[in-house]
């Protein structure tokens, strides 16, 4: 009977909720305070989108306070340089825009920098108080705009634009921003009250870096910077998890990735608090999920105006801006090697004109400086090659004794002996190979990193030498002759089984570098040719090998029974 009750009164409770959610239709809220005049906002000049929903959110729920400076209207204000486009939005007091004029997209347009997702993700130059409502009303509220360039001008000098806001409630903001006619410099300053008593603000630069394209390079994605104690450090998304805030007196700090990089230039005793973004591609669109990095930098002390570099990581202009910006490049552990590299491949460009070629003339130079190491290392591998019968004659004999046998310890007292015999040294061969290593690292590093190939085209199908070949002609290239390579190279010592091994490399290798970049791929091609050339050379000048044999152990001793004659010779001579 229990149980039949409780089942009952199961059945009216779902029949309730079935009735409640067929039949009754909600009852509509009431709209918002204000909602009106945020669609209406939404909308700017130029019919471009409100920046980000959230910073737009709490104005909808209608102001508090009447603004006794501001605007009516929210509008963009585009300064152009000779060297960036910016836009900037009056909600706010804001960047929208930074785009790069002679730096391209895959889409041939100016290279834009600024992340502007739809969402909750905030807009460069956003400010942060210790007072929640007062961010509210700086991030949202229609500044007036002083020092706006007339539309459609190229600014031919400084240019200086004051917004400011102040309104009943006591709030009062004003945020300065100053372009240099021909730079990627951007100063900021901020200055913030509220019933007159000065705030502290952060300062706050959402996801970054804006350049959709660069991931379909293969390049670096984006990176946490920081350069503090003489020194560039770079942070992983996992090593912001373990510890977002950083503080200390820094000489910049940001975020960067291969080809760009937003920073603050000396921001002196700071907290910079870093913070992992994923960005959602576009509806219908076949791109990734972005993993940006967003930043926010507090100084201790002090309310200077400071100064952001927003652009490109080409290391003339980087070292032009700041003594310490260079090192923003990761050249690597052979930086004191790469940017010798870097200034001989932009001479040989400048005679050249095209970065392809450039790089495939630097390669024969270096090629050339080189040779004569390589041809040390064929001719020490060649004699080596002359002694393994011997060498292996030697290993035999002492085959059957165990390591820690001391009369092992003769063979290599033999060996040595020999090598000493014929004048040979056994690590001649290695020593001219491991200091070319240095050199190919250090063209590796050049060539991943350079800003000057992104976009670069050489000739044919090759339009841009910072991507990968899209009809992966010189991967396969690559492969091939450094399988022919292989083949030629005299083996020293190499048992059969480290032979087929070392033959089989140059396949592993060919699907590693795949999707390495043209240009890099073009000095491996250049380089392997140039060997195989020198190896043909080399070959030509030193003759054959020289083989030869030994006779086994066992017939050497039995041609010494008897005086040094066998059994049958000395029946024949009785």
């Amino acid at each position: 009977m229990e149980r039949r009750v409780l089942v009952a009164i199961f059945l009216c409770f779902l029949v309730l909720y079935a009735w409640q959610a067929i039949f009754v239709k909600p009852v509509p809220k009431p709209a918002a305070a204000g909602g009106a005049g945020q669609t209406a906002g939404a909308v700017v000049a130029g019919g471009n989108a409100a920046p980000d929903v959230a910073a737009t959110a709490p104005a909808a729920a209608g102001p508090t306070s009447a603004a006794v400076i501001g605007d009516t209207v929210e509008r963009d204000i585009r300064v152009e340089t000779a060297d960036v486009i910016a836009v900037f939005t009056n909600r706010g007091a804001r960047l929208r825009s930074w785009q790069l004029k002679h730096f391209l997209d895959p889409a041939k347009r100016p290279q834009e920098l600024v992340e502007n997702p739809p969402g909750t993700h905030p807009l460069p130059f956003t400010l942060r108080t210790p007072d929640e409502p007062v961010n509210s009303t700086l991030n949202t509220a229609l500044y007036s705009v002083a020092g706006a360039p007339a539309a459609g001008t190229t600014a031919s000098g400084a240019t200086t634009l004051t917004f400011e806001y102040s309104d009943t409630a006591g709030v009062h903001a004003v945020k300065e921003f100053r372009l240099a006619a021909s730079s990627y410099v951007l100063t900021f300053h901020a200055a913030v009250t509220k019933d007159d008593k000065p705030l502290a603000a952060a300062i706050l630069w959402g996801p970054g870096l804006g350049d959709r394209g660069e991931l379909t390079r293969g390049a670096q994605p984006a990176e946490a910077l920081l350069f503090e104690d003489r020194s560039a450090r770079r942070l992983s998304a996992s090593d912001i998890g373990k510890q977002p805030v950083r503080e200390g007196t820094f000489n910049y700090a940001g975020v960067d990735d291969n080809y760009f990089l937003s920073v603050a230039l000396a921001p002196g005793a700071s907290k910079v608090t870093f913070e992992p973004v994923s960005i959602a591609p576009p509806p219908n669109s076949k791109e990734a999920t972005r993993a940006l990095i967003a930043y926010t930098i507090e100084r201790q002390q002090g309310s200077a105006p400071l100064a952001f570099f927003i652009g490109p990581k080409d290391l003339e202009v980087l070292k032009a801006t700041h003594p310490d910006l260079g090192s923003a490049i990761n050249f690597g552990r052979f930086a004191v090697i790469v940017v010798p590299l870097l200034g001989s491949l932009k001479w040989v460009h400048s005679y050249v004109g095209n970065w392809g070629w450039s790089i495939v003339i630097l390669t024969m130079i270096i090629s050339g400086l080189l040779s004569p190491l390589q041809h040390k290392q064929v001719v020490s591998m060649r004699k080596m090659q002359e002694l393994q019968p011997q060498i292996k004659a030697i290993q035999d004999r002492y085959s059957k004794l165990k390591a820690t046998d001391p009369a092992k310890q003769k063979m290599n007292t033999e060996m040595m002996a020999l090598y000493r015999e014929k004048k040979v040294n056994p690590a001649s061969g290695c020593v001219p190979m491991l200091l070319t290593f240095p050199v190919l690292f250090a063209m590796w590093a050049l060539l991943q990193t350079s800003i000057e190939l992104r976009g670069a085209p050489w000739f044919g199908w090759i339009h841009d030498l910072s991507t990968f070949d899209p009809y992966y002609v010189l991967p396969v290239l690559m492969t091939a002759t450094s399988y022919w390579q292989t083949r030629m190279t005299p083996a020293a010592g190499a048992d059969p089984a480290q032979q087929k091994m070392m033959a089989f490399m140059p396949l592993v290798m060919g699907f590693i570098f795949i999707r390495l970049p043209s240009g890099a791929l073009i000095y491996y091609v250049v380089s392997n040719v140039w060997r195989i050339g020198q190896q043909y050379l080399t070959n030509y000048l030193i003759g054959p090998p020289v083989v030869r044999t030994v006779r086994p152990a066992a017939e050497r001793r039995v041609k010494r029974v008897g005086g040094g004659k066998t059994d049958a010779a000395r029946r024949e001579e009785e």
